[in-house]
């Protein structure tokens, strides 16, 4: 099998992202002796708002959504790198239309799930990710996820509407925090899970991320949330938001996060050798 690397561009600000989802992917397919299968490639930044950037990114896209719905039904179980959290909105109705019951676990230090304004206040399609996906704007990739089975695991930096979805139960939410493992496991019920990780839901200096969040996980604390992941059915991994560099141009070394999703890693790798 192969680790399959979204090296296009999905709302990208800058190209870090797209560098990332290569080197990532690349070490990841290392480490799991692995082939790597990429998807697009790095291209110019996209000026403008989430309209400008959809039309932008669509072709891509739909190569990355058809190649996830093979995946599901090839191996069952697949890892993903890819620059941005938006790509999501090609990933999750794949995953909802053959697994509609499964979790959807989404560790992002940001909720995701804002919808358009008819004022345009809304501009990063990356904001938008769980939402369309659940169908409450039209991203021309479908929809099927139910919110009732998502649950955002570190999300702090939230807009007052994704509090509101948050309070009201309309979303779940695993916060930062002592015991994060058993609290997961209490959200997940056992049930099939599919797991989104957004680099920027650790806290804010240990990762080269565009968005840098204080209060986030440690690299302890995401070693224990994919250690309990790792005791249930893994349809998928995604990776989303590591950069190659941090903006002054340091390396950004990924050792330390892939040592700690490397539970999950192992057992999707398991699966494919089944």
């Amino acid at each position: 099998m192969d680790v399959m690397i979204y090296a296009a561009n999905a709302g990208d600000r800058n190209e870090r992202g797209m560098l990332g989802a290569l080197s990532l992917g690349a070490e990841i397919a290392h480490r799991l002796d692995a082939e790597a299968r990429t998807i697009g490639s790095p291209v110019a930044i996209v000026e403008g708002g989430w309209v400008d950037q959809l039309k932008a990114a669509t072709p891509t896209l739909r190569l990355l959504a058809r190649r996830v719905a093979e995946q599901l039904g090839d191996s069952g179980s697949f890892i993903l790198t890819m620059g941005r959290c938006a790509a999501g909105i090609a990933t999750l109705p794949p995953v909802a239309s053959r697994y509609p019951d499964a979790a959807i676990v989404w560790f992002d230090a940001h909720g995701d799930c804002n919808v358009p304004t008819e004022d345009g206040a809304m501009r990063y399609l990356g904001g938008m990710v769980i939402s369309g996906a659940a169908g409450e704007w039209d991203t021309g990739f479908g929809h099927g996820v139910d919110l009732a089975n998502v649950i955002l695991v570190g999300a702090r930096d939230l807009d007052p509407p994704e509090l509101e979805r948050i309070d009201a139960g309309q979303i779940g939410l695993v916060p930062v925090g002592p015991d994060l493992g058993r609290r997961l496991a209490r959200a997940i019920r056992g049930r099939r899970v599919y797991v989104h990780l957004d680099c920027d839901v650790l806290d804010a200096g240990l990762l080269a991320t565009e968005y840098q969040s204080p209060n986030g996980l440690s690299y302890a604390d995401l070693r224990e949330a994919f250690e309990i992941l790792a005791e249930h059915d893994v349809l998928g991994l995604e990776i989303a938001e590591y950069e190659a560099s941090w903006p002054d141009g340091r390396p950004n070394p990924p050792d330390r996060l892939i040592d700690a999703i490397s539970p999950v890693a192992e057992a999707i790798r398991s699966r494919w050798n089944s």
